[in-house]
């Protein structure tokens, strides 16, 4: 299951904890001690821990991670921990594909199906709270890679059509004439237009000068 089992009794401090992770230096290990550090020195504050290990900022150790270090470039720090929470909360974003937009209340029901009674609706609550205050912090603008759209063909004559209608005629019409032991052959190269008319009249000229 990919769900997180932490949570913080503190969500309206999620800005808080990754603002100041981004205004300090990576420590060799995220301890309490750390986090004291950077003024959060209530017994609750510690589950935030918990919290980064989910997210895989931190390892089993709380060893600052890979994805911890792209974090603190500020340019796609935010977009850095989108990516997390669509990692750690998979499952969710497994029922729905916007699961970052879920109220806390929306976030709850849904994760109550997913632990399938194996946690308490307390806790679930939590887990909620939590999950929402990281995707308020986080940014999701940018969309994740996927097949680009195929290319619709555009209606003759439609206003605004950037490219010429398919039409059945071909671009070059070849035709034969047979003399006796002569034979030629006729290349007519037709001009590109989206008037019908225009190939109506070649076309009627031909019947008309090569039977």
């Amino acid at each position: 299951m990919a769900l997180p089992d932490s949570y913080t009794l503190k969500p309206g401090s999620i800005p808080a904890y990754f603002d100041a992770i981004l205004q300090a230096e990576a420590p060799q290990r995220f301890s309490i001690k750390f986090l004291e550090g950077l003024e959060f020195k209530n017994t609750n504050d510690r589950l935030l821990i918990g919290v980064l290990k989910d997210l895989k900022f931190l390892d089993t150790d709380a060893v600052p991670t890979k994805r911890y270090y792209e974090f603190l470039d500020r340019s796609q720090s935010r977009k850095v921990l989108a990516t997390a929470i669509r990692d750690a909360y998979a499952d969710l974003f497994g029922l729905n594909k916007d699961a970052h937009k879920l109220s806390a209340e929306e976030a709850k029901n849904k994760l109550r199906t997913l632990y399938a009674g194996s946690k308490k609706d307390g806790v679930i609550a939590r887990i909620a709270r939590t999950y929402t205050a990281l995707c308020e912090y986080a940014d999701f603008s940018s969309a994740l890679p996927t097949s680009p759209p195929k290319e619709k063909k555009e209606e003759a004559g439609k206003p605004g059509a950037s490219h010429p209608p398919e039409t059945t005629i071909p671009s070059a019409l070849q035709k034969s004439v047979s003399l006796d032991s002569l034979q030629y052959h006729i290349n007519i190269v037709l001009p590109e237009s989206r008037d019908q008319a225009v190939y109506d009249a070649i076309f009627k000229s031909l019947r008309d000068h090569l039977r």
